[in-house]
């Protein structure tokens, strides 16, 4: 009776409907000494989940070097933060050194002039220059004026 019944949890067991009592069951009877011939293949599958079920995880690194290791991540973080902020503000000193240094010779030179008609010309050539740029950009509002313009019609929103 007992080999007929052990013969029906394997078959349940392969066939995956077996309960937690019932593997239980057959690890216990595969780790006995007295197992039939025909299912001594099965006694390393219901062994090794035997022993595999009395392991148990140990973590293997300590909480003390985890902590170590966080403590040194964060000086390393700090360490590569602070180098940064300092090229940062290096190149800050510098290119304000630079630019200072282009506008104080800009400065020199006002562009002044004594005759007041000859600085009545320059200002009505900076003006014109100014209004021909300016006519370009107005020119390529138009085109979009005109192209919103056909999409209406063509869409009809």
């Amino acid at each position: 009776m007992e080999l007929n019944k052990i013969e029906l949890l394997v078959e349940k067991y392969f066939q995956g409907e077996s309960s937690i009592a019932e593997e239980n069951e057959l690890r216990t009877y595969f780790s006995s000494l007295h197992v039939a011939q025909h299912l001594e293949q099965y006694k390393p599958l219901f062994g090794y989940l035997s022993l595999a079920a009395d392991q148990k995880f140990a973590p293997e690194i300590a909480l003390d070097s985890k902590q170590d290791f966080q403590n040194e991540f964060k000086k390393r973080k700090v360490t590569w933060l602070s180098i940064a902020a300092s090229v940062v503000v290096l190149m800050g000193i510098g290119t304000y050194g630079y630019y200072n240094d282009e506008f104080e010779k800009g400065k020199q030179n006002l562009g002044t002039y004594d005759d007041p008609e000859l600085a009545f010309r320059q200002t009505q050539k900076a003006l014109a220059l100014l209004s021909n740029h300016v006519n370009v950009g107005i020119e390529s509002v138009k085109y979009i004026e005109e192209y919103q313009e056909s999409k209406e019609l063509i869409f009809k929103q």
